[in-house]
């Protein structure tokens, strides 16, 4: 309740403080950084280009052409806390939506979705003790560090509001996997690392994996287990869609599969050691009044650290919204002076009761101090 309270008292000051007028300043940051670890170097260029494309997306079911593509639920934390704490109500801008405020209004992520204790929120008036309260709170609860507090300005500004955000994961498999050969991954030639279960590995691992679904060679899907309350599900497909139509037609295969679920000893997996760092900015967000307040998107960044081997996976993302109040400054406060300099009345009164005890007129401040002890 404390905590609702203090949030509230927050917004509330920064709704209030907007019809100040504020002059805008914001770093300008990175909008999209890529890095792979462990890559060996390409001699088809042309498959090197295309498939190096890596797109982070804001929700599930948006749609992407490049091949390959990220999402992950942070971005849409911070979008569910503007409107539940800001705006009150679905995000319109007042030159029409776009198809990814449209998406995002659906909320088909929420803080239900994942354990508390795998992300960490928080939201406040810009400046520099929010920035020191959120280095503290990701240092106390992950032991992390942000990549993205220092692309913005802190500089106290009561007509800007910042929505944070992290999200981590760190979890083993209940087995390590065998590390396995180099070899290419698709029609790339460059060899890259791989770990799973062959003819040498040990029973022990075949705990490790479940089987979903296996329909052909090339449409599949296993579960691998961990130590704790996560999975890791791969569905090998050919298919272009979305990330919700790729999990439906997952889930539809594996409700229809009526074969072996058991990972045994005439079966074998390969799984490529995965190491990226992605960090994005939704364009088409930024700049947008939202309709019916005195709000503006300024600024979006998400980014997602992903690693996976043979021992486990380790996830950490952040994202940020940036509000700004576009409020016209209003007419300039009236001073109002509380100056006892002249007669006036004091009480002393207990809290709860409803009668004083002690009252005090005082004209002559001079003469009152003179009968004060040790005069």
């Amino acid at each position: 309740m404390k905590k609702i309270l203090v949030l509230l008292t927050v917004v509330l000051v920064f709704v209030g403080t907007c019809s100040m007028g504020c002059a805008y300043s914001l770093k300008k940051s990175k909008t999209v950084k890529s890095l792979t670890e462990g890559a060996n170097e390409v001699n088809v260029q042309n498959v090197v280009e295309d498939n190096a494309k890596i797109e982070v997306l804001p929700t599930m079911n948006s749609e992407s052409s490049a091949p390959n593509r990220i999402w992950v639920g942070t971005f849409q934390i911070v979008w569910n806390d503007v409107i539940d704490t800001l705006i009150k109500a679905p995000i319109e801008f007042v030159d029409g939506n776009n198809i990814t405020a449209e998406n995002l209004n659906k909320r088909e992520f929420n803080k239900e979705d994942i354990s508390e204790n795998s992300y960490y929120s928080k939201s406040g008036i810009i400046s520099p003790d929010l920035k020191k309260e959120i280095e503290e709170g990701i240092k106390k609860k992950f032991n992390e560090t942000s990549d993205i507090l220092d692309s913005i300005d802190f500089t106290y500004d009561p007509s800007k509001m910042l929505f944070y955000a992290m999200l981590k994961k760190d979890f083993k498999f209940l087995e390590a996997f065998d590390k396995l050969d180099d070899e290419a991954f698709g029609q790339n030639p460059a060899h890259v690392k791989y770990f799973g279960i062959n003819e040498l590995s040990g029973a022990n691992l075949y705990k490790n994996v479940s089987v979903l679904f296996y329909n052909k060679h090339d449409d599949f899907a296993v579960s691998m287990h961990t130590q704790g309350n996560d999975e890791v599900i791969l569905y090998r497909t050919d298919d272009n869609k979305n990330f919700d139509e790729y999990y439906k037609d997952l889930t539809d295969k594996t409700k229809e599969f009526d074969g072996n679920q058991f990972f045994g000893s005439y079966d074998r997996l390969k799984v490529p050691d995965i190491s990226l760092y992605q960090m994005a900015s939704f364009k088409e967000l930024e700049g947008k009044n939202i309709k019916n307040s005195d709000f503006r998107i300024d600024k979006t960044l998400e980014t997602v650290d992903f690693r996976m081997n043979n021992e486990g996976v380790k996830l950490k993302s952040e994202a940020a919204i940036v509000m700004k109040c576009t409020a016209l400054p209003g007419p300039a406060p009236k001073i109002r002076r509380f100056y006892f300099n002249d007669s006036f009345v004091l009480f002393l009164i207990e809290k709860g009761k409803t009668v004083p005890y002690y009252a005090m007129r005082v004209k002559d401040v001079e003469a009152l101090n003179k009968t004060g002890k040790g005069q």
